[in-house]
């Protein structure tokens, strides 16, 4: 392992934006896009940026493209936050190379799901993790999102990849507050171990538990609301907490409701994000834009929420 980027906390806390990738095709970068989208990111104040992950549709990606965003993304950041890559890949060898060329362009930490296509057993993901730690030279971020399709990673296996040097943290996207209470004891073994957790809709109950922060997708639009909700939660502020909290519902039931579809949530950030200006709603295929009529009801929530209005209700 080699030496840690001083920037990344330990435990790393608030809010990291899973970032959207905006493309103009199925292999061009919507470069213009790109720097809008994170200089909107980061005058929200977030605390750190995730790329290539789920809301960054890395898995439909080209090496290519991914190599090329890393190196836009690192460049234009320039280390006022941490920049955390994703790197899962179903070959081993490939996310090796994402994670050199992370590392390369100044990135400050790695992120990695278990490999999907062919679920593997948790012994084989603990070697797996073991293996991979040897070639790397940034701490690494596990990533628990099961049945997409892929085994998540058991409590036990998180125990015992905290021991391994470099593994720092784990992003929980399983929804299973079950298996987020399983992992609170590890906390406080590894005061160092960062968790962060995934869906939004549960980012108040489980800063008020214990855990460091959230990986927000909403934050590509909203920034500053989710940041708000952080601090509020951090402070105790339980008031503020409950009226925060319900405008992040307000959006999960308005703008991620459009359409009929798993990937619904990514088309409607994408697709409010175009409206703002910001960025192109290309997504990769087999995926597409929203059309008319959806595109016309993202407007529609969106104005009702007063985000296209001059009093928004909900914090850009």
């Amino acid at each position: 392992m080699g030496v840690e980027r001083g920037i990344l906390g330990r435990p790393l806390r608030g809010i990291i934006p899973p970032m959207i990738t905006p493309l103009l095709d199925r292999d061009t970068l919507d470069v213009a896009g790109l720097e809008r989208l994170i200089e909107h990111i980061l005058a929200g104040g977030v605390h750190g940026l995730f790329i290539l992950g789920t809301t960054g549709e890395a898995a439909s990606l080209s090496h290519r493209l991914r190599h090329e965003f890393i190196d836009r993304v690192c460049s234009q950041v320039n280390h006022r936050v941490p920049v955390l890559v994703g790197i899962t890949d179903t070959s081993f060898v490939e996310s090796v190379n994402a994670a050199q060329k992370a590392a390369q362009a100044g990135a400050d930490a790695l992120v990695l799901a278990p490999p999907y296509y062919f679920p593997a057993g948790q012994p084989e993901l603990l070697e797996y993790l073991k293996h991979l730690m040897a070639e790397l030279s940034l701490p690494l971020f596990l990533y628990n999102m099961p049945n997409r399709p892929r085994p998540g990673f058991e409590r036990d296996t998180v125990r015992a990849a905290a021991e391994i040097p470099g593994i720092v943290g784990i992003k929980d996207s399983s929804a299973n507050m079950l298996y987020f209470h399983q992992l609170l004891p590890l906390l406080e073994e590894r005061p160092d171990f960062t968790l962060l957790m995934g869906p939004e809709q549960l980012l108040a109950e489980s800063i008020l538990l214990g855990c460091h922060g959230g990986v927000c997708g909403g934050a590509n639009l909203l920034p500053r609301l989710y940041v708000d909700l952080y601090e509020a939660a951090c402070a105790r502020d339980l008031p503020r907490v409950e009226s925060l909290h319900k405008a992040v519902m307000r959006v999960h039931a308005t703008i991620y409701s459009v359409g009929q579809f798993e990937s619904s949530f990514i088309k409607g950030l994408k697709c409010a994000l175009s409206c703002l200006g910001v960025c192109n709603d290309f997504l990769a295929e087999p995926f597409h834009r929203f059309r008319e009529p959806q595109r016309s009801q993202v407007r529609k929530y969106m104005e009702e929420l007063g985000i296209l209005g001059e009093n928004p209700i909900v914090s850009l």
